[in-house]
């Protein structure tokens, strides 16, 4: 017992933990009816100050498979980057909280549900189970084990706060997690603050990261279709209209704010796309790195499979698909499957893979949202078809003069014949405006 009267838990084991994120000391607590709690912290966590801390409910779809249709898993990686730059601090992993209480199977038939229109709460009501049945004592009684009785608690749920306090922890500050939404989980994370109370994830700034920025009336409403995915474009550019000086610089055209904006806009979508040009000029990684959130599939348009094997973006993390053309050399292909990178070959078209054919495929691998990122012949192509949904241009106040242009021939001689834009936003990042 504690020197209040309450049960102290003892860990079962305790060893170290290395991972990506840090070195951490792990306890695992063994609790009544076979369950475990898991605890990684860092530094010394009990004492008088408050220690920052993040009670994780166990979600093998988010933390483990990446799954795309909560927020999970980024809330886990932010939250253990945080401790390890706080140098002090703790999270547990509470086992058996899978779907919030409810289980695997269960939150997979809820999935079921919210395919067909409920949101996340409905889900559960419909299949007579509740909306939240987590129970947060035992993680209050493995935090009391390490000593940690007032903490900073990284959380967005309210219902989390009021349990824990209840359990005799003090939780002397909130600190929001912040995430960039994806489109496949934007009317979830709705729902939870709706409707639960969460704080919404792109709400006020917090002072470990800045909030992710709000990117959804750029991006639009995402309607795939049935031979494509909701295709965007993306560029930033000067003044008057370069994405490059004549010696095919761009770093950096934008300034950081508008950059955050393009990741969180990455973050957003199911996949990027580049041409090999611009792969072999700018060897990009096509990674969410500004923002906290997920990093979406990266696709090269390639016809002859030039794309360098030392490239970033076939280095191990999102999944990368090369679109070349059947006439591509099979030992590049087999060379490139070597490094874990799919291939996929369609038609040939002008100037090289036929664009309606790669869009096509890509729709074909389950891709509903792409966003691309260059360059001008990749995006010259795409408009010319027809197959654009949705164009954000950041404007930045440069000016280059002679330049890469970010459109090539459209083949349009009057201004009647040129593009209209509709569903226009107007959106300041920094120096820099949006549209």
């Amino acid at each position: 017992m504690s020197k209040d009267g309450a049960p102290v838990a003892e860990a079962a084991v305790r060893t170290r933990l290395p991972t990506p994120f840090g070195v951490f000391d792990l306890h695992a607590f063994e609790r009544p009816g076979g369950a475990t709690l898991v605890a990684l912290s860092t530094g010394p966590v009990d004492g008088d100050e408050p220690v920052l801390a993040r009670v994780h409910s166990e979600c093998l779809t988010g933390d483990a498979l990446g799954s795309l249709r909560c927020d999970c898993g980024v809330q886990l990686r932010w939250s253990l980057r945080a401790i390890t730059a706080q140098g002090r601090g703790v999270l547990v992993y509470a086992t058996g909280h899978e779907g919030r209480g409810i289980g695997l199977i269960n939150k997979l038939r809820a999935y079921v549900e919210q395919d067909g229109g409920a949101d996340t709460v409905d889900a559960n009501l419909h299949l007579g189970l509740p909306v939240d049945g987590r129970d947060y004592g035992e993680a209050a009684w493995a935090l009391r084990a390490l000593g940690a009785r007032r903490v900073r608690l990284v959380t967005n749920n309210p219902i989390k706060v009021r349990a824990l306090e209840a359990a005799g922890i003090a939780v002397v500050e909130v600190i929001g997690l912040p995430v960039a939404p994806h489109a496949r989980n934007s009317r979830y994370l709705q729902a939870k603050h709706d409707r639960m109370g969460h704080r919404n994830p792109i709400g006020e700034s917090e002072r470990v990261v800045e909030t992710p920025p709000d990117v959804g009336r750029l991006l639009g409403r995402p309607r795939p279709r049935a031979d494509r995915p909701y295709v965007v474009i993306k560029y930033a550019q000067s003044v008057d209209g370069r994405i490059a000086t004549r010696t095919g610089d761009s770093k950096w055209i934008s300034g950081a704010d508008e950059r955050a904006v393009s990741h969180a806009l990455r973050a957003r979508c199911d996949a990027i796309m580049v041409g090999v040009g611009t792969v072999v000029e700018d060897d990009p990684q096509l990674t969410v790195r500004l923002v906290p959130g997920a990093s979406p599939v990266r696709v090269v348009l390639d016809s002859t499979l030039r794309v360098p094997l030392g490239a970033r973006v076939l280095d191990e993390g999102p999944a990368c698909v090369v679109v070349t053309t059947h006439g591509a050399p099979s030992e590049r292909a087999e060379a490139l499957r070597a490094r874990q990178v799919a291939v996929r070959r369609v038609p040939s078209g002008p100037g090289g893979v036929d664009a309606a054919a790669a869009l096509a495929e890509l729709r074909g691998l389950g891709i509903e949202t792409l966003l691309v990122e260059g360059g001008a012949q990749v995006v010259t192509s795409l408009l010319a078809r027809r197959v654009v949904d949705r164009i954000v241009v950041g404007l930045s106040p440069v000016v280059l003069g002679r330049g890469i242009e970010g459109v090539g021939d459209l083949g349009v001689a009057t201004v009647a014949q040129g593009l209209v834009l509709t569903d226009r936003v107007l959106q300041v990042a920094g120096a820099d405006v949006m549209m």
